[in-house]
């Protein structure tokens, strides 16, 4: 589909909201919804993003850098999930408490309806955040309007937002946490720091995350690293877990969601 009707499909969702509270992660999806809000709509936009442990420091600081240069209204806020011992726990629907911080923390300090980056493919995932956003009345235009994770990286390189339209997906840190392992700030710093790392020692790994098992640490990577890159990264690892008390347990092909533990049904 041409991406002119994309961008007046999603325009149309839109319009329909006098004003808004966009969630903005970071990522690619509540990025340029944030901006077609604010260039191309009539609905008066604020965008609203939770700095938390959860989050990369880069992905902040996208947001800030976007804010600065589109003019967005922009309000930093504290979710508080790690306040909420359920969302600590890192039990199976953990989104749903993280999400339930972020939507009542948005509401409280915006008092305007909710609008989510929630795309047509996540509809057929497992997302428990989902049915926080129901209960806080939360919007989700991309859905409204149909479009789909290609379609959004679409609209996104036809409107020259090139940076986002090469930005590969980034869920929040604690999705590297093995379900039933406890959630907390010095975990969650431990995989930033890690991932930041081994970006820079295996720079064509592609998709690259940390996680935190129950077996131990383990480093996955889109393009296993073959030679000196290997033994450079598990030395890497090895001297980083020893440091913070932790065993690594290797490196292994990535896998999307490895850390999610579900029974089966």
């Amino acid at each position: 589909m041409p991406t002119t009707e994309l961008q007046a499909r999603l325009v149309a969702a839109l319009d329909r909201h006098p004003a808004l509270a966009v969630a903005v992660s970071g990522g690619v999806d509540s990025m340029l919804l944030a901006y077609v809000a604010h260039r191309l709509s009539r609905t008066e936009m604020t965008a609203v993003h939770a700095r938390s442990a959860a989050v990369p420091a880069e992905a902040t600081a996208r947001v800030e850098a976007h804010a600065a240069r589109h003019g967005w209204t922009l309000w930093l806020v504290d979710a508080g999930e790690l306040a909420d011992p359920a969302y600590r726990a890192n039990p199976v629907d953990r989104c749903f408490f993280c999400k339930t911080n972020l939507y009542r923390r948005i509401a409280a300090a915006t008092g305007r309806t909710i609008a989510s980056g929630t795309n047509l493919d996540d509809l057929g995932d497992f997302r428990p955040g989902l049915a926080a956003a129901r209960d806080h009345g939360v919007v989700h235009p991309f859905v409204e309007a149909r479009l789909t994770k290609a379609d959004i990286y679409a609209l996104a390189a036809a409107l020259g937002l090139d940076d986002l339209a090469a930005l590969p997906a980034q869920p929040c840190l604690a999705s590297r946490v093995e379900t039933g392992i406890p959630v907390d700030a010095d975990t969650l710093g431990f995989i930033e720091a890690a991932e930041r790392d081994l970006a820079q020692a295996l720079p064509d790994a592609g998709a690259l995350r940390c996680r935190v098992t129950a077996a131990g640490v383990v480093v996955e990577c889109e393009r296993l690293p073959e030679g000196a890159a290997r033994a450079l990264a598990m030395a890497r690892m090895d001297e980083r877990c020893a440091a913070a008390g932790r065993r690594f347990a290797g490196i292994r092909p990535y896998r999307r969601g490895a850390a999610f533990l579900r029974a089966a049904e």
